[in-house]
Parts: C-alpha cells; structure tokens; sequence
C-alpha cells in the first residue's frame, strides 16, 4: 500500500494549523496593546474572549494529533521502539497542550472577577495557578524523552528527515527563550512570552512539512 505524499503534506498543514489556533487561543487571553501583565491582561479581557479562548483547546488538540501522523512517518525507518517512544511522548505532549490551555480558563475567569471585585490577583488565582503548574510537571518527562530519541534517531539518519530539522525542533528555541525575551518588549513581548509553546511547534511543523514535501511515496 502507498502512503500518499497529499496525505504527508496534509497532516503536516494540519500541525501547524493546530499551533496557530492555540496561538490564536493564547492571544484571546492575554493580547492588550497598552498592558504586558499577563495575568492583568486575563483579568481585563472579554468573557467572549475567554470562552473563544478556551474553545481553541479542543480543535487545536485534533489538528495536534493530526500532525503528528506526519512525523510518524519521518520515523518509519527507524526501530520500532523509537517510533513508539517518538509517537508516545509527543502525542502525550500534544494533548497536554490543549488540556493545560483549557486549565487557563480558570485562570482568566479568577483575574477577571479579581479585576472586576477589587481583589487581589495573584491570591484570586493561586489555586488556578497550582493546578496548571502541576499538569505541566507531567509533561517535562515527555519531552525530555522526546527530545533525546528524536535528536539521536535524526542525527544517525535514521529517519526521513534531514538533519536540519533539529534546528526547529522545540528544543532549541525553548533553550534561547530567555535570550529573546530580554530582546523584546511592549505588544511584541506579549505576543511572544503569550505565545511562544505555540509558536515553536508551528515552526516545527512548518519546517516538517518543508522537509516532507517532496518524499517519494512507498
């Protein structure tokens, strides 16, 4: 049976749509033009927005598993205990995304009635806030286990993916994080510390894609 490139291709889009939409989820929460408090940010927005916000998850999360069909693929050369440790630890990643995104919600509902009660935020929230953090302690084994299998399996080719690829693998601009932070300030500070998970897996993504586009079928 041939795996057809359309499919290869389409996956991969699907990805980065996927990381675009939580982007988009990230902004409804935390995008305000004059403010770079985050949680402030949350406490003054819509509830429209937090609603919107929290409906991102759950169609980011589809388009996430989606993608990672793709690089399923890329790994079909090598073992199959690669392949799985590769399949499992990023698709338990991928969802964590969209649940700790939908977690947030509780975040920006607590800023919101903060703001709008005269309370103070950071008390408001620091259950929320717990919460989230903990669903996040689940999630750094996952990807330390991801990011040794991954760069190993692609640096011995064996793979289908180039070895440029770990360029744009989540790991490397999560290492520069707080290096481009210090750059950055006003809305593009926002947008960036707002966004960043997203955005590295839709460059990620983005770079699969390109480096998949042209694989011959088999």
């Amino acid at each position: 049976m041939k795996t057809n490139r359309l499919w290869i291709r389409a996956a991969g889009i699907a990805g980065v749509l996927g990381g675009l939409m939580l982007f988009t989820g990230d902004m409804l929460f935390y995008y305000h033009a004059d403010s770079t408090n985050l949680k402030l940010n949350m406490g003054n927005v819509s509830e429209l927005r937090i609603m919107l916000s929290g409906l991102t998850a759950l169609f980011a999360s589809w388009f996430y598993m989606l993608g990672l069909v793709q690089v399923y693929y890329a790994f079909k050369p090598a073992g199959a205990k690669a392949r799985n440790a590769v399949l499992l630890s990023f698709g338990a990643i991928l969802i964590a995304y969209g649940v700790i995104h939908g977690a947030y919600v509780a975040i920006a509902v607590t800023s919101k009635l903060a703001v709008q009660h005269q309370l103070d935020i950071d008390t408001a929230t620091r259950l929320a806030v717990k919460t989230n953090l903990l669903l996040r302690l689940f999630v750094y084994p996952a990807f330390a286990v991801l990011s040794i299998v991954f760069i190993m399996q692609v640096w011995k080719k064996k793979t289908l993916y180039p070895r440029w690829i770990i360029l744009f693998f989540p790991l490397v601009p999560f290492v520069f994080r707080g290096l481009l932070k210090k750059a950055l300030s006003g809305s593009a500070l926002v947008i960036f510390d707002g966004g960043f998970l997203n955005l590295i897996l839709v460059i990620f993504f983005l770079a699969s894609t390109v480096a998949l586009w042209n694989i011959n079928d088999n």
